[in-house]
């Protein structure tokens, strides 16, 4: 069995492609499961099939990140419906507290999805993993507000989001091994970087409907019922993500191992006895994105309403310009971590995050609502070039045979610990320490750690992926 991914040719349409992008051509051949080059002979991967790959891929995180977009920004709506006798910090605290909590599963979600997609297959786990997550999400809409049921309207919002998180945990990591086992070995950058786009993008939606739901609705008619909308779109979205990815083949490295009868009976225990070196690399390499993430795209928009003053409409406006700007930042990340390297690309982003970040927290608090976009894509830009860097990177830490639950539990556990909590830290610092710098410095300390990490590894970009 070969070590490499089949050689296809890149599809049309998928940024980066186009004649003026600079990049060298690919071979009109393609490459056979047994790593030979040849004609068009039936074993290669159709443009078609790519495509489909690409598309299946991208829904499911969409889905994913849209509801986590449009509970970050609505925050403080939820939080009046769910929390409506707590003052208004302790609220957004106890809403965000939610938020994080919901993460905590993750990590078992990460260990069970890995097992499922090592052993039966990426496509099954990813297939049903959006049936639960899309499922979660639209239950959301239906809970009754804190002034109907009382504390069982938390109560089962815990729930729903617990549900929620478990179910998350299998897409990130799945749909990044996916594309990167379909991917050119020389392209593998650029396609899993069609994952933190799909995030992005559901933000971006999150973001356009709260500021579409901000202008026309009165806060009386929020607090009611419109906050609950954007939640009933996760039905219809993720009954099309189902379909889409039911009717794909599973990688041809998966079938390959499949066919070989070389699937690990326990892939998560290989993970830790053989490869718990890669395993914390990947740990740390995740805290900057955990991090980042969150407090750039998510909980930006309650910092700049809450603490720096600007109304919500300018906030939703800021961050809908900031996350516009990423998503085309993101495969320009992808393609140079391909040309200069994964850990190269990685490094810089850490670098940049630990001389700027406290100085953009400053800037921010001008007030200033052309200051405040220039700030958000600067930052939004530094940040793609980890967040576009790390599918890639973690999938090629690990083997094929436990690649899923490689990239899985160390993405899962790092999210569950710093990730899930940074809306709550980054509130709880400012409130403790009374500075609105607290944010900074927080994703100052989380780039620090991703430095010292990706230090530690190898360079995979130009090596064929391990069997």
């Amino acid at each position: 069995m070969t070590n490499e991914t089949p050689e296809v040719a890149l599809p049309a349409g998928l940024p980066g492609t186009e004649p003026n992008a600079g990049l060298a051509s690919l071979s009109p051949k393609t490459t056979t499961l047994s790593g030979q080059q040849g004609p068009n002979d039936g074993t290669g991967v159709s443009k078609s099939t790519l495509r489909r790959v690409i598309g299946a891929s991208f829904i499911g995180n969409f889905v994913e990140w849209f509801d986590y977009a449009v509970y970050g920004y609505l925050a403080v709506t939820i939080a009046h419906a769910f929390f409506p006798e707590a003052d208004k910090q302790t609220a957004l605290l106890l809403t965000f507290g939610l938020f994080a909590i919901s993460f905590f599963v993750r990590p078992i979600g990460g260990f069970i999805w890995g097992h499922i997609g090592d052993r039966v297959g990426r496509k099954n786990a990813l297939s049903l993993s959006i049936l639960i997550m899309s499922g979660a999400t639209f239950a959301i809409a239906l809970i009754p507000d804190y002034n109907i049921i009382g504390i069982w309207a938390p109560i089962l919002l815990l729930l729903v989001r617990v549900v929620q998180g478990f179910s998350a945990a299998g897409e990130y990591a799945g749909a990044s091994a996916f594309l990167v086992e379909y991917a050119p070995a020389n392209r593998r950058g650029l396609y899993a970087a069609v994952v933190p786009a799909s995030t992005a993008t559901g933000l971006l939606l999150g973001s356009l409907i709260a500021l579409l739901l901000s202008v026309s609705l009165s806060p009386d008619q929020m607090d009611s019922w419109g906050w609950r909308l954007p939640f009933l779109l996760a039905a219809p979205m993720g009954l099309i993500g189902r379909y889409i990815r039911v009717k794909l083949e599973d990688t041809p490295a998966f079938l390959a191992l499949e066919k070989e009868d070389e699937a690990i009976k326990a892939p998560v225990t290989d993970l830790f006895r053989k490869h718990w070196r890669p395993l914390l690399i990947a740990i740390g390499a995740v805290v900057l994105n955990a991090v980042g993430f969150y407090v750039v795209l998510s909980y930006m928009p309650t910092y700049l309403s809450e603490v720096v003053g600007l109304d919500s409409s300018g906030s939703f406006l800021a961050t809908t310009v900031a996350l516009a700007a990423y998503i085309g930042f993101i495969f320009l990340t992808g393609l140079a971590s391909d040309r200069f390297g994964r850990k190269r690309v990685l490094i810089t982003a850490s670098i940049l995050f630990v001389v700027l970040t406290v100085p953009m927290f400053l800037l921010l608090g001008t007030g200033n609502f052309l200051v405040i976009i220039l700030v958000q894509i600067l930052l939004g830009a530094m940040l793609t070039l980890n967040d576009g860097t790390l599918p890639s990177f973690l999938a090629e830490l690990f083997p094929t045979k436990i690649r899923y639950s490689g990239f899985a539990v160390s993405f899962n556990l790092t999210n569950a610990l710093f990730g899930g909590t940074a809306l709550f830290a980054s509130t709880l610092l400012i409130k403790l320490s009374g500075s609105n710098l607290a944010p900074g410095w927080y994703l100052m300390a989380a780039a620090v750690v991703s430095l010292i990490a990706v230090s530690l590894a190898k360079e995979t970009s130009k090596a064929p992926l391990m069997h």
